[in-house]
Formats: structure tokens, sequence, C-alpha cells
């Protein structure tokens, strides 16, 4: 999976135009711009926007509010060269919201997410066709491939079709819809991929519900795109395993793992 990142900077920049576009000198833009440089402009302002959007989404999952008011001023303070805080003790304490942030996030979006998925498995357990694995793992044959097809090892490259989701169906990530295949190494992937891909042959499709132990476990992944404790789903299809001396020449971006 591919995380977006931008530095804090930015999204602190996002966040404090967001916030002053909201006040009377500040007009909100009642239509996009016309002119090609302005909208420009707007579009930098608008995906900054959304990201910024996004990021406090997330912090207010984990009870982390931020006062708006004091991050304008922050930031209309240090366009003005007049900040009231040195860039050191801004530092310091970012880290220190980073780090709270990143506490919360686990104790309030992470139990959540736990009892919720103890609370899937136990549901697909009872599936007709589901298969649960001494570790926890389970799956559900959707698809078999030609009789006698080759099975990989933990050490194996495969090519591989995916699609995953949490449990509440949103995707996460998916090379379906990114229509092309990934060729992955299955010792550098999350524990419940190398081990449900191994009970697979060249041509299967399985469907498989992933602990969160499994998983990315407490720390999340995917800039929050997976919370902390997530059970994850994932079909997926075993196209081939591939000759290592055929990807010597081919760097191998590995997307299923962060």
């Amino acid at each position: 999976m591919k995380q977006f990142k931008k530095p804090l900077a930015l999204a602190v920049v996002a966040l404090a135009v967001t916030g002053c576009m909201q006040q009377e000198k500040f007009p909100v833009s009642e239509a996009a711009p016309e002119a090609e440089q302005d909208k420009m402009a707007y579009a930098f302002g608008s995906t900054l926007g959304e990201y910024v959007g996004d990021t406090l989404n997330r912090q207010e999952e984990a009870e982390f509010v931020l006062n708006r008011d004091l991050v304008i001023a922050g930031f209309v303070d240090a366009v003005k060269g007049d900040a009231k805080i040195s860039q050191a003790e801004a530092e310091e304490l970012i880290t220190a919201m980073q780090a709270q942030i990143a506490e919360q996030r686990a104790t309030v979006v992470g139990g959540k997410a736990l009892e919720e998925g103890e609370a899937y498995q136990a549901e697909n357990a009872k599936k007709e066709g589901v298969t649960v694995t001494e570790s926890g793992l389970q799956y559900e044959v959707m698809q078999e491939g030609p009789e006698g097809g080759a099975q990989p090892s933990a050490t194996d490259l495969v090519e591989v079709h995916y699609h995953g989701t949490l449990i509440n169906g949103e995707v996460f990530d998916s090379s379906v819809e990114r229509g092309e295949p990934l060729v992955l190494p299955l010792n550098r992937v999350i524990a419940g991929w190398t081990e449900g891909v191994q009970l697979m042959s060249v041509g299967d499709k399985y469907r498989f519900v992933i602990p969160a132990d499994l998983a990315y476990g407490e720390r999340g992944a995917g800039n929050g795109q997976i919370p902390p404790n997530a059970t994850l789903v994932f079909e997926v299809e075993l196209l081939n395993i591939v000759n290592p001396e055929a990807m010597e020449e081919q760097p191998v971006e590995i997307e299923a793992k962060q």
C-alpha cells in the first residue's frame, strides 16, 4: 500500500488557510477561478485542504481535537514574523502532539477496531466454506485453478491480484482497481498473507479474513487508513510463481505491507 504523506508544515498551512477563509476578511470562493495560474493556486489550496480534512477526521476519531483558532493565530503570527514561540519549542510541541495522538489512537480507535474485528471474525467463522487455521487466519476458496497447480513457499516471489478492505467494506488497497497485478516476496508481507498464499495453488482465488495480530497490529498502517488492531479482508488471486531471475532488472514495489 502506498502512503500519501506531506510535511507537517504544509498541513498546518492548509488548516490555517481553511480556517481563515471562514472569516469575513478571507471570503470563500463562490466559483472556480478562470485564469490558469489562479486555477493552479486554487488547486494547490484545495488539495492541501482535503488532506488536512482527512487528517483532522482521523485525529477526532482518536478524541484529539485542536483549537483551530489558535492554529490560525500561530500561522498568521508566523507569516508576519511575530511568532510567539521559537521554532525549537514549536518542533518539541509538535513531536509531543504526535506522540499523544498515536497513544490516544491506539487506545480509542484501536480498542473499538479490536472489539468489532473479533465480532466479525466470530460471525465469519460460522459461514459455510470458511476454514480457520491454528493461527486464527480465516479463508474461503472462491475459485479453484487447474488441478495440480504449483504452490508457493514462504520465500517465493508471487504474482497476485488482490482487493483489500476493512470489515466495513472500505477499500484501502486494490491491485484489481489499479488494473495491474503485483509481484512480491511472500516473506516480506504481513503474516496473514505469508501463511494464506502458501495454501493456494496457481489459478486459485481465496478470500482471507486476517486478524490484527497477523496484519498490522497496534500500529495500523496506510497513514491512518488502516486503524490500529484492524481486522482485514483480502480477496487474493494467485496468478503465478515468478522466476527470480526474470525480476533481476525490475525493482519490486511492495504494496501489501508498509
